[in-house]
């Protein structure tokens, strides 16, 4: 399902309000200079969300004396707005919303997460218990398939473009849906709603130790390559001094602070390069979701 513009402009809309005005007021209030922040659908709910990210964004936001204005968004699509409009100055995005953002707006990345100690996370397609799939995707032809909003990198642009490399319309081949989130494509396996559906590791693993789900009542049918983690995203006209500042303090994170301020299992930021989420790009690309850089 392409993003629709109307929903674009909500979504950034939403952003503006929440996170815009808010910040204004904060700054009138205060006297201080206002960091503004905004963090992807992580965790099954905002709430949850917030309380994860909010504590690493309250370190940045005291590193460089600032008052924190922090926005969790309900879809990857609405960051990526938000971001390349300039309605936020930092956002914590998935690869694919970030390559979004930069070819919309200019938005750089100044820093990859690390995941139990790795900058590389990997999609996946989860399929119910009792299953059997000796051939994926051969034998799957005709089930039922949920796949995550259109901005997800491991929900929707990595297993598009992995089908399209097989010759494969996913909505055609499956009985297809789209647009929800990965703890709701979890549970909706778990719970037999949906015969398949994508994710990624990091969450399945989470929601396991979180006793969401039960590992058993579920198999991993597919698995991606490698794919770049979770980029920190700034403005395209953040002052680079401030984003300099930003970029230091971030990657001054060792793995003690990180277990302090930053959700389970993150375990501290690398410098993004160029090249970094150049395959994520790749992939946009073939699909003719990019108009290129």
């Amino acid at each position: 399902m392409a993003i629709a513009r109307r929903d674009l402009m909500a979504a950034a809309a939403g952003l503006a309000l929440a996170g815009v005005a808010s910040g204004r007021r904060v700054a009138r209030a205060q006297g201080a200079r206002v960091l503004r922040c905004a963090v992807g659908p992580f965790q099954p709910t905002a709430g949850d969300t917030r309380r994860a990210y909010e504590p690493f964004f309250r370190h940045v936001a005291t590193a460089l004396g600032a008052t924190l204005d922090l926005t969790v968004t309900t879809d990857w699509a609405g960051i990526a707005v938000a971001l390349g409009n300039g309605q936020v100055d930092l956002a914590w995005m998935g690869p694919w919303g970030y390559v979004l953002a930069r070819e919309r707006g200019g938005a750089e990345a100044i820093a990859t997460v690390k995941y139990q100690g790795k900058p590389t996370y990997h999609a996946i397609i989860i399929a119910r218990q009792g299953i059997s799939l000796p051939r994926f995707p051969e034998d799957a032809r005709g089930l039922s398939i949920s796949f995550a909003d259109a901005g997800s990198t491991s929900g929707w642009l990595i297993p598009h473009h992995w089908f399209a490399t097989r010759g494969i319309d996913p909505r055609t081949y499956f009985r297809y849906r789209d647009g929800s989130s990965h703890a709701a494509n979890v549970m909706a396996v778990a719970t037999g709603q949906v015969d398949l559906a994508t994710d990624f590791d990091r969450n399945l693993d989470a929601m396991i130790a979180a006793g969401r789900v039960r590992r058993d009542q579920m198999q991993v049918v597919w698995r991606s390559d490698p794919l770049p983690n979770d980029a920190l995203a700034v403005r395209r006209d953040l002052d680079p001094a401030q984003a300099r500042r930003i970029s230091e303090a971030v990657l001054a994170i060792d793995e003690s602070a990180a277990g302090r301020i930053m959700p389970a299992n993150y375990t501290g930021w690398v410098a993004a390069t160029p090249q970094t989420y150049a395959l994520i790009e790749d992939a946009g690309r073939a699909l003719g979701r990019l108009r290129g850089f």
